[in-house]
């Protein structure tokens, strides 16, 4: 029994070294294969061979896309607003060497660059530009960072600003400023409505004067010609005139006398002298 069971025992050990010996990466990943402790091979995705005990798996790396979270951050901007931003950024390992033996923890250290980045881009903007320029900030971001992470076998696919806000003392601070302004524009309306109601009532009255004035200047044109007429139709004859004017005097008296305030009436002493007066006899 004893041979029996060494055979055995020899047979599982190879089966096991065998089976140590074989590798199957599956899409997507790619594994770095360290020998002796030093950097040997990457196996691609499919079925590989490795030389047992020699040969060791040291690091399974994904080259799918990754998202990696920029949390919430405060940055200060040119004229000394303070915002809230964050992002997130999709990139993808390209070379799983520079990846594993360029850095120690890529995935830390890009998070960490986005973050010290995207606050010196703000930092050279204004709070209005920086709020408005979304896409400006993410486009300069990723050239940014590319440029750096390259050395470490990883593209940036993208980065894109989640959120980017005043803090909330710099809301406060803004809805203050736009409380007021909206007050000041009122004001401005308000005033500006009442000065436009004075010059319309003004130029209405300077208006309603004019053709006053030029009413009066007709009447008296007309009224002047009326008297020119009546003296040229007249001329010697008096009974004519002193009844015409006799005429007219007697309505005005019955007008006069209509009125309930009236209590005394003017008459002249003598109405023929009157008359020839104003026929300039």
């Amino acid at each position: 029994m004893a041979p029996v069971a060494v055979f055995v025992i020899f047979a599982l050990a190879v089966a096991a070294t065998i089976m140590m010996g074989v590798r199957i990466v599956p899409q997507g990943y790619e594994y770095v294969v360290q020998r002796l402790g030093k950097y040997h091979v990457t196996l691609k995705p499919g079925l590989n061979f490795i030389i047992p005990y020699i040969d060791i798996v040291a690091h399974r790396i994904s080259t799918k896309d990754m998202p990696l979270e920029i949390g919430s951050q405060e940055a200060i901007t040119k004229d000394n607003a303070v915002i809230v931003c964050n992002a997130i950024a999709f990139i993808k390992v390209i070379d799983p060497v520079l990846a594993v033996y360029g850095i120690s923890n890529f995935e830390y250290a890009i998070q960490n660059l986005i973050m010290t980045t995207l606050r010196a881009i703000i930092g050279e903007m204004e709070l209005d530009v920086a709020l408005s320029s979304r896409d400006t900030i993410k486009a300069r971001l990723r050239e940014i960072i590319s440029g750096d992470v390259v050395d470490w076998g990883i593209s940036v696919k993208s980065v894109e600003i989640q959120d980017i806000k005043p803090s909330a003392s710099m809301q406060s601070a803004m809805e203050q400023q736009a409380a007021a302004e909206r007050t000041k524009r009122a004001a401005i309306l308000e005033a500006e409505g009442r000065k436009a109601a004075v010059i319309l009532d003004a130029e209405g009255k300077l208006e309603a004067a004019r053709k006053e004035a030029e009413a009066q200047v007709t009447l008296a044109e007309a009224s002047a010609k009326a008297i020119e007429n009546i003296a040229r139709a007249v001329g010697d004859k008096e009974l004519p005139a002193m009844f015409l004017l006799g005429d007219r005097y007697v309505g005005a008296m019955q007008k006069l006398a209509a009125s309930p305030n009236t209590k005394t009436y003017v008459l002249p002493a003598d109405l023929l002298e009157a008359v020839k007066g104003i026929l300039h006899r």
